[in-house]
């Protein structure tokens, strides 16, 4: 759905990692759908340092939240364990949404129309 909206699908080393870590764990269909995902995504550098006050207790998680707020104008994820309390808000300039969120902020400012 991304490229006829314009819309990027932007990664990283540390991103691509971490979901094949990840995939396994959801079952042959989800890996399928990895596979057909990957050639879309831009890769792009991690950042593992942020210059502002940032206070995010999911070590682990930083170079995803810094390397979005880098790159990125939306971090969507699925992860609720470590950004639960951030879905829905923002991190200085950068959205966090999950993909479902943003479909329906997208859908309701009239620039995706759902066509499944």
């Amino acid at each position: 759905m991304a490229a006829p909206q314009g819309w990027e699908l932007h990664t990283s080393a540390y991103v691509i990692n971490e979901v094949a870590a990840n995939v396994p764990r959801l079952g042959a269909q989800a890996a399928q759908q990895w596979t057909l995902l990957q050639p879309s995504l831009i890769s792009l550098p991690d950042v593992v340092s942020f210059p502002w006050i940032t206070v995010f207790p999911a070590a682990k998680d930083r170079p995803v939240l810094f390397t979005a707020t880098a790159w990125s104008d939306v971090l969507l994820t699925l992860d609720r364990r470590d950004f639960s309390e951030m879905i829905g808000t923002h991190f200085y300039t950068l959205a966090i949404l999950t993909p479902a969120e943003f479909l329906r902020q997208q859908r309701d400012l009239g620039r995706w129309v759902d066509q499944s």
